[in-house]
């Protein structure tokens, strides 16, 4: 009885009944049951994780066991010891899990058996917690709303990426009638939207148009019109699968009582590369930034690696990037994905400075807002182009 969250409609009809006790015990009884929430956890990570994906079940609690040890630990000996060496320490250690995953089918030619869904956005919670405990931002976690936060069923698989903080405050609190009803009322839209989205225009863009488009592509084969008709379909089915899943999510989580936050905020409308990745996929793009950029550019500057800003601005986006093209996969194309990304911001950067210095003959208007989203629009499809994979298939293959 083994499904993929949010695939298959029996598992929307268990979810609804799963939660209507959960809505009772908010509206009626002003409190959450934790330990009703637990057992649904569990039932829906047997649903996930069970049957023949029971190895994945397996990893996934040895998992948060290994995970718990090194957040625990570190909470208790960070303190007592070296803080920067204990923390680097610590985030390598929790990092070998996901590097193991990712490396082993490079080695071996087949998925890790320690690898199960979702096991990148359970380290990166992973390592938020381990970054704000040494800032001071959180004094010391919970263990059972730890384990509650990373097995949070209705994002455990593709994210949104919640803060712990945030989370925690939910998890302890009971909301207001007026405000809990805000909350289902936008979970069930979110979850109609969510149908919108996935199993009606995803299903038309990657099962019915995709497929043969993909077919006269391969067979005409070097640039063609199928090879552009190709970049738009899949790039516009990207956006309604993945934000299908997420609205899922996210209005699960609503009906729960959980503020989760959103990941999509309409990307295509944005007017310029940053923009987008204020836009796109942003639980995970935020995490990147603040904890991977944010934190080199601070490292670099305090260090005075680079003498100049922009420099050291334009070092830690291919940085970012490049970390972020590796995390999709060590393929050529993930990478290439990611340099082209870096390239366009660092671009991007240039162009408002040259901007600032001649606002006198450059414009700044509804048409040119519009010719700005256009662009960035296209320039996003060729991106994802690049990140599908099929100019490996079309090129080398």
């Amino acid at each position: 009885m083994e499904m993929i969250p949010y695939a298959n409609p029996r598992y929307f009809v268990l979810l609804a009944v799963a939660v209507l006790p959960i809505i009772f015990s908010i509206l009626a009884l002003k409190r959450r049951i934790y330990l009703y929430e637990a057992l649904i956890t569990l039932f829906f990570l047997w649903l996930s994780f069970g049957g023949k994906n029971l190895h994945q079940g397996i990893a996934l609690l040895g998992y948060v066991a290994f995970q718990m040890i090194v957040v625990f630990c570190y909470q208790f000996y960070r303190k007592k010891a070296n803080n920067s060496i204990i923390f680097y320490l610590s985030i390598l250690i929790s990092l070998i899990p996901l590097i193991f995953v990712k490396i082993t089918p490079l080695a071996e030619g087949h998925p890790s058996i320690f690898g199960f869904l979702g096991i990148s956005y359970l380290t990166f919670k992973t390592i938020q917690i381990l970054m704000e405990l040494r800032d001071g931002a959180l004094e010391k976690v919970n263990p059972r709303i730890y384990i509650s936060f990373l097995l949070f069923f209705p994002t455990i698989s593709s994210g949104p990426i919640d803060h712990y903080r945030r989370f925690a405050a939910d998890y302890q609190k009971v909301p207001e009638k007026e405000h809990y009803f805000e909350l289902l009322n936008k979970g069930i839209f979110y979850i109609f939207l969510g149908f919108l989205y996935k199993f009606l225009i995803g299903y038309y863009l990657g099962t019915v148009l995709l497929p043969p488009i993909t077919h006269q592509a391969l067979l005409i084969g070097g640039m063609s019109w199928q090879l552009v008709a190709y970049m738009y379909v899949y790039g516009l089915y990207l956006f309604f699968d993945f934000g299908g899943y997420s609205l899922f999510a996210v209005g699960a989580s609503y009906m729960m009582g959980y503020e989760t936050p959103m990941n999509f905020n309409k990307p295509f409308l944005s007017w310029n590369i940053k923009e987008f990745w204020n836009r796109w996929h942003m639980t995970l793009s935020f995490w990147f930034r603040d904890y991977i950029y944010m934190r080199l550019m601070f490292t670099l500057m305090k260090n005075k690696v680079f003498k100049s800003r922009i420099v050291t601005s334009n070092v830690g986006y291919f940085a970012l990037f490049l970390i972020m093209g590796i995390w999709h996969g060590l393929t050529w194309y993930y990478i290439a994905y990611g340099v082209f990304h870096a390239t366009w911001i660092c671009l991007n950067d240039a162009w408002i400075r040259f901007k600032r210095k001649h606002k006198a003959v450059l414009p700044s208007n509804q048409a040119t807002k519009a010719l700005s989203i256009f662009l960035t629009f296209n320039g996003v499809m060729l991106s994802f182009l690049i990140f599908s994979g099929f100019l490996d298939r079309l090129w080398f293959h």
